[in-house]
């Protein structure tokens, strides 16, 4: 069986979003990713622990809007988690055994060039509407750009510039204070779905906080969204699980979930 969950602010949690989202005095912490020598990023004892049992049973698929080198970042992959496959760059990569797929990548970059038009020309278009947004801007590779806003837009504001871009080929996530642009192409349903096909196995459970989660989300049978997230406030459909808890607690609380629907399908 295959369980997908997305990384940042639904299992591991920064300490930034630690701090926003509130920090149980109760739980013990675990790290789980070094940036610079110094960790950065944690999980619950409690979910590291899970995770790893969940892992040694059945195929995790780690799903992340981060790039290929961010994602290595999380140190336990592989030294105490062996994975098989991750889904990175929002699903612009997949890696098996830490290797991008050639044949994934050569698939995705025809598709942006027949679905989409170009970071710079993307650019070009919101400046001439007259968007400019306050905040450092970073590209992810040549696949997409986000910004970390130092001021969040406001929510007319993000749906006209969603319907902007969405005209060109691109759609627009707001993760905490990073707004992403991202070409239609790449999403995490498809990479999940190769993955998938590729198994002959069916993806049984997956959890994500973002619009850009719902994608590979629709393709498991069980759906878990951490209450704190932007997807959260955003669905309109009733077909998934809301946990009770947020913010760290809330990665604890999914992979106990994931855990319990082991004896239904073994």
């Amino acid at each position: 069986m295959i369980f997908a969950a997305d990384l940042d602010r639904t299992l591991m949690y920064s300490k930034r979003a630690i701090t926003e989202l509130g920090e149980p005095k109760e739980l013990d912490l675990t790290p789980v990713e070094k940036k610079d020598g110094s960790w950065v990023a944690y999980m619950t004892t409690a979910s590291f622990q899970a995770l790893k049992e969940l892992s040694r049973q059945h195929l995790f698929v780690p799903v992340t809007t981060r790039t290929t080198e961010q994602y290595y970042r999380f140190v336990i992959f592989p030294e105490e988690i062996s994975i098989k496959y991750a889904i990175t760059s929002n699903g612009a990569n997949i890696l098996c055994r830490g290797i991008p797929l050639e044949e994934w990548s050569e698939h995705i970059n025809t598709r942006l060039q027949s679905e989409s038009i170009s970071q710079a020309e993307l650019l070009s278009i919101l400046h001439g509407a007259g968007f400019h947004f306050d905040g450092q801007m970073r590209h992810a590779g040549k696949q997409f750009f986000y910004y970390i806003l130092n001021n969040l837009p406001s929510a007319s504001d993000k749906k006209v510039i969603n319907e902007l871009v969405g005209k060109y080929g691109w759609r627009i996530s707001l993760q905490g204070r990073k707004l992403y642009f991202i070409p239609q192409a790449i999403n995490k349903g498809s990479a999940l779905e190769y993955i998938c096909n590729h198994e002959g196995m069916k993806a049984i459970a997956g959890a994500g906080d973002s619009i850009l989660d719902w994608d590979f989300l629709q393709n498991c049978q069980y759906r878990f969204v951490p209450r704190h997230g932007e997807l959260a406030g955003e669905l309109t459909t009733t077909k998934f699980t809301l946990t009770k808890k947020y913010g760290v607690s809330a990665g604890d609380e999914i992979l106990q979930q994931f855990l319990k629907l082991l004896p239904l399908k073994t």
